[in-house]
């Protein structure tokens, strides 16, 4: 998620997949192209201005193809499935902490910004909430016993979220100007950051309670990813 974005006035919805662009009261209206919030953006930007509108119904291929394809039968499944349920624990983890601070969210297609957000995981990485989602994929493929996928799910993912998150710093730099450029140089898109750049900032922006029922979806789907993967294993 590049736009670090949220409303610290207006607890609206936003996407649970990262972009963090909030509704905020007195805003102008969502710009009829998302692609083009100012100038003439590259063809990149563009791109991930369809996938950032698509992104509802893209991961379908990859659920179906981690449900239905046959597991590997020359693995040890037990390592193997217990290695992607951490590593699907640890990226939920990552987004509950990324929902504390950006605040309650859910899926939306707004263009429309709040304050800048550059407090907990938002201080190491520009896209916590993306990383987050690498990690939850990886982990099923991992759990369902298709290492094959590994890599392609990081190739797919890594296009489809480098497009997108072009599209949100182009948006982001044309509507917050030197307050995001002066963040974007601070914070690393990608790489975590060795130091936070708000070692002293505040725990959360809110409260669990708003965290967990932001991410209410979320859990759910994990939970019922799972539980038709043992259905599948049986």
């Amino acid at each position: 998620m590049t736009a670090t974005i949220s409303s610290q006035t207006q607890r609206s919805q936003t996407d649970p997949g990262g972009t963090g662009l909030r509704n905020i009261p007195g805003d102008p209206p969502p710009s009829a192209d998302l692609g083009a919030p100012q100038g003439d953006p590259s063809p990149s930007v563009r791109v991930g201005a369809w996938l950032f509108q698509q992104r509802t119904w893209l991961p379908l291929p990859l659920i179906a193809a981690i449900l239905l394809l046959p597991a590997s039968r020359d693995v040890e499944p037990t390592p193997l499935w217990l290695s992607g349920a951490a590593l699907v624990l640890a990226g939920e983890v990552l987004r509950l902490w990324a929902v504390h601070h950006i605040g309650v969210i859910s899926r939306t297609r707004s263009d429309r910004l709040g304050p800048l957000v550059s407090t907990g995981p938002f201080s190491l990485t520009r896209n916590p909430l993306y990383l987050a989602n690498v990690a939850l994929w990886v982990g099923f493929a991992m759990s369902a016993r298709l290492l094959w996928l590994v890599p392609l799910l990081l190739v797919v993912l890594g296009l489809e979220y480098h497009a997108i998150v072009r599209w949100e710093e182009h948006l982001l730099t044309a509507r917050l100007g030197d307050s995001y450029r002066a963040y974007a140089d601070r914070v690393p898109r990608w790489v975590p950051a060795r130091v936070p750049i708000n070692p002293a900032s505040n725990p959360g922006a809110y409260s669990w309670r708003e965290t967990f029922f932001s991410e209410r979806g979320t859990l759910v789907a994990i939970a019922a990813g799972y539980l038709l993967l043992w259905l599948k294993m049986r």
